[in-house]
């Protein structure tokens, strides 16, 4: 299990460890952070390339599954998505090249690059699992009670989502179950109140 901390203090020991990656010679450190939707993921991922950028004077890259999923049924997909299209070739010291999912027309459409060089923040549910978990620097679990969940989906996705809440769910568990996601963890978030 991930070692627990209050928010100000895990995104001031990620801004830390990440700098401190960087200051070592490491190119492109990785930092995945996942949990089941509604975690405020997205909020720490921002809040720490903030960090970052103003601590080490260049703006990390942030990637979120949400572009690397194929629509609601597309959990699995997206993990893979990002295992072969982003890692695999940065790890490989080649550019990483791939389409971002456009949910109005549910297709691959524009193309984006990355050739590493600053930080790489990955987050989004899916995006830990075994492979990430083999070369990232830093990982992520945050684990926040169903209630607020579901009550931050519907704020931020409005009631016309809330019929693929519980089918997205289902995938979640799914992929967590297979991937053993929560037991990858570097840390995890105690107050679950972002």
């Amino acid at each position: 299990m991930p070692n627990n901390l209050p928010y100000d203090e895990l995104l001031t020991r990620l801004t830390r460890e990440t700098l401190e990656r960087v200051d070592a010679g490491v190119n492109t450190p990785i930092i995945v952070i996942d949990g089941r939707a509604g975690s405020s993921k997205s909020t720490l991922a921002l809040a720490l390339q903030n960090a970052l950028f103003i601590e080490g004077e260049s703006l990390p890259r942030l990637i979120n599954m949400d572009d690397l999923y194929e629509g609601w049924s597309g959990l699995a997909q997206g993990a893979e998505y990002l295992q072969r299209s982003i890692l695999m070739p940065l790890l490989a010291n080649k550019t990483a090249s791939w389409q971002e999912f456009n949910w109005e027309t549910n297709q691959r459409e524009r193309w984006r690059e990355f050739s590493g060089g600053t930080p790489l923040i990955i987050e989004g549910c899916g995006s830990l699992n075994r492979y990430t978990a083999s070369v990232a620097n830093l990982t992520v679990w945050l684990d926040v009670p169903e209630e607020i969940r579901r009550a931050r989906w519907l704020e931020r996705d409005g009631h016309i989502f809330d019929q693929y809440f519980d089918s997205w769910a289902a995938q979640e568990l799914d992929f967590i179950a297979r991937e053993q996601s929560t037991e990858w963890a570097s840390f995890g978030l105690l107050t679950p109140t972002i």
